[in-house]
């Protein structure tokens, strides 16, 4: 184990007996808001320290057996070779298993999330790869079993999106999607291209957290300007006959979000209220995000739209990201919504430099 995991479970069993004390005080029972705060740090540190104490076991077993090895007679070394075959996997099981419990979480990973796609460079082509993303991620949502629902969008003329956002609900969506944000390159031959030529054209995604209404910056009335309008996006008859529609716009910062896919201007209010809030914070993100990159040069990178993070090259079935060199040769299923090799690669380097972070702060 490294000498920095160490350290850091040792304070933990160090902690933990503190919390056992705490919590046999009369004083600490009575005062219910303090005993509760204490019994909820307990568990936490419990779960970390129960398995730790099981790899110390281990090692200790390990050492003993080892010593063993020394006796002169076969059967006791047979046995200590036996006892450390079975213990040393058990070790580096709970030691990988202690790594991820140690990393810093996210608390928004496990949150619902707004995806939005944005047509870029490329005109028409760009439009209909836009469509082409919508449908990767909502296969992959339907995959993992998320409700989907279309906040606003605005079709292209010959299919496609100009732009689309919808909202993704169910477990853990924040933090499986999150790496999904910056600019998305396609190369392929278009459908409207009469010589067979290969095309590049652009999109750019962004991922933002649904903000905790209970822990959502307050926004002031007065820094918004409310439009209404007609939708123009599906939702039958009613919706295109009345201005449901409705547009918001945070003055001080220029960020707009509108929402039409609901039935009525209240609703659609509240939607695009939440959509904005989810904008504002994700600004604060990404600035501070840009800084720790700068600070630790990460290849992940800071999710600003302007970063190029991937590329689909259709004629070579070749998907690549740039952020982690990551290069798949299966990219028709992964426009079917194949996308768990591509999540779990990036939520791996993630974690492997988290650990680099706290290997080099301890």
């Amino acid at each position: 184990m490294k000498p920095f995991m160490h350290a850091q479970l040792e304070r933990s069993a160090q902690r933990l007996s503190e919390l056992d004390f705490l919590l046999s005080r009369e004083d600490i029972m009575k005062d219910m808001t303090q005993f509760m705060a204490l019994s909820r740090e307990h568990a936490e540190v419990e779960a970390l320290v129960s398995p730790y104490q099981k790899w110390t076991q281990l090692q200790a077993d390990v050492n003993a057996a080892q010593a063993m090895l020394q006796d002169a007679d076969p059967d006791v070394q047979a046995m200590a070779h036996e006892e450390i075959a079975s213990a040393e996997p058990a070790m580096v099981a709970i030691e990988a298993q202690l790594q991820r419990m140690l990393l810093p979480k996210d608390p928004d990973d496990a949150r619902n999330a707004f995806l939005e796609i944005r047509a870029g460079t490329g005109g028409d082509e760009s439009a209909l790869f836009a469509g082409d993303l919508l449908r990767m991620y909502t296969r992959y949502c339907a995959n993992q079993s998320w409700r989907v629902e279309v906040i606003s969008e605005s079709p292209s003329e010959l299919g496609g999106y100009k732009e689309v956002v919808i909202r993704i609900e169910g477990a853990g969506v924040y933090g499986a999607l999150k790496f999904e944000s910056g600019g998305h390159r396609v190369q392929r031959v278009p459908a409207t291209e009469t010589q067979g030529r290969i095309h590049t054209s652009a999109c750019t995604v962004a991922v933002l957290a649904e903000p905790d209404e209970a822990q959502a910056i307050q926004i002031n009335p007065g820094d918004l300007r409310i439009d209404t309008f007609r939708a123009s996006g599906a939702g039958g008859q009613h919706i295109n006959k009345t201005d449901s529609a409705v547009r918001i716009t945070h003055l001080p910062t220029g960020i707009v979000a509108e929402c039409q896919d609901g039935r009525s201007q209240h609703s659609n209010k509240a939607q695009a209220l939440r959509v904005l809030t989810a904008r504002i914070q994700e600004k604060d993100r990404s600035e501070r995000a840009a800084k720790d990159a700068a600070e630790r040069k990460s290849l992940i990178g800071s999710g600003d739209r302007s970063d190029r993070i991937r590329t689909y090259n259709f004629p070579q079935g070749r998907f690549t990201d740039h952020r982690i060199n990551l290069t798949l040769y299966k990219l028709l299923g992964i426009m079917e919504g194949d996308l768990g090799d591509v999540i779990e690669a990036l939520q791996a380097y993630e974690a492997a430099e988290q650990l680099a972070a706290l290997e080099g702060t301890a």
